[in-house]
């Protein structure tokens, strides 16, 4: 246990994905003989594809994208913005999902010139939840080899979702999380653009301090003692900080403080006392002025903004295929 509570402190990527709330909207698997081509709208946030059997294609509206081959054992992720589409071959006629649905019937006995591939769609919440999209490139292919993890997540997630059973749901909403985690882990250890946060998280002179800075923003946190958590001197820890991560540990810690002020100020549910004490801010006065200072607007009227940009209704998400 003391080991699992050790590796849980030193994980970023844990903390930025639980506050952005990613959640698996939907995820379906499909049966689908050629001739077949399903159209995605740009306004799902990730999309994730997986061909479990047969071949198939993802393309963009864009020419300069070359189509894209998906394999079994495959995981793409696209990132919402423009539509995408996936069919038997690059150009094939796509339809919508309800159209979609109710021409390919998922329960179709295999068929030797069947795909089989799987579709999902996750939603992320507020400004911690969009930069960890940003972070992402528009498509993202995956190979996953003979015996890689994410590999056996796509097989788990084919079997449940083909032939469900008691406690169906929960499963499919664990499979989902380990498939998110293994692909965006995969996708910064390859990236020579992943966040800086990703890449200083792995580095042990850093590591220590940013989670403490994470797991408690309300501290009244200095460069002498996240020096010392780091166990380097005042002048080291700031100059690797600031190598590491381009800003100051008191930059760092303020947009964070920020990003964390946002989202709260999004949900409604604190107040300005208490949003003020949560990211470490002595009164609601002092946070006003350090809000203000980094938005050039005050947090109530910032509040009010924000609920009238989301106050209009949101479409159903359309991949849901079954």
């Amino acid at each position: 246990m003391t080991v699992l509570l050790h590796a849980r402190r030193m994980d970023l990527l844990y903390d930025h994905l639980a506050r952005a709330r990613a959640s698996g909207a939907v995820f379906a698997r499909t049966v689908a003989t050629p001739p077949w081509g399903l159209r995605l709208g740009g306004s799902i946030q990730l999309a994730v594809h997986a061909v479990v059997r047969g071949r198939g294609w993802l393309w963009f509206d864009d020419t300069s994208q070359s189509p894209m081959e998906l394999s079994p054992g495959d995981v793409t992720l696209v990132r919402g913005g423009p539509d995408h589409y996936i069919g038997h071959e690059p150009g094939a006629d796509c339809l919508e999902p309800e159209e979609f649905r109710a021409r390919h019937d998922p329960d179709d006995p295999d068929a030797s010139r069947a795909t089989v591939f799987l579709c999902g769609a996750y939603r992320f919440s507020g400004d911690i939840g969009s930069a960890l999209l940003d972070a992402l490139p528009q498509v993202l292919p995956l190979s996953a080899a003979v015996g890689d993890p994410l590999r056996d997540v796509i097989d788990l997630l084919s079997r449940e979702l083909a032939s469900p059973e008691p406690g169906h749901p929960t499963v499919l909403d664990r499979l989902l999380d380990i498939l998110l985690v293994l692909a965006i882990r995969t996708s910064f250890r390859q990236s020579s653009t992943a966040p800086r946060w990703y890449r200083a998280s792995t580095d042990p002179r850093l590591s220590a301090a940013l989670q403490a800075m994470h797991e408690d923003a309300g501290h009244p946190w200095a460069v002498p003692e996240l020096a010392e958590l780091s166990g380097l001197s005042r002048a080291a820890f700031a100059r690797t900080f600031r190598n590491a991560l381009g800003q100051t540990p008191m930059h760092y810690l303020t947009d964070w403080r920020m990003a964390l002020a946002r989202d709260h100020l999004r949900d409604g549910e604190l107040s300005l006392a208490e949003i003020a004490d949560a990211i470490g801010y002595g009164s609601p006065y002092a946070f006003a002025a350090a809000f203000r200072r980094h938005h050039g607007t005050p947090p109530g009227a910032w509040r009010q903004q924000e609920s009238a940009h989301t106050s209009s209704p949101v479409a159903d998400d359309p991949i849901h295929l079954r």
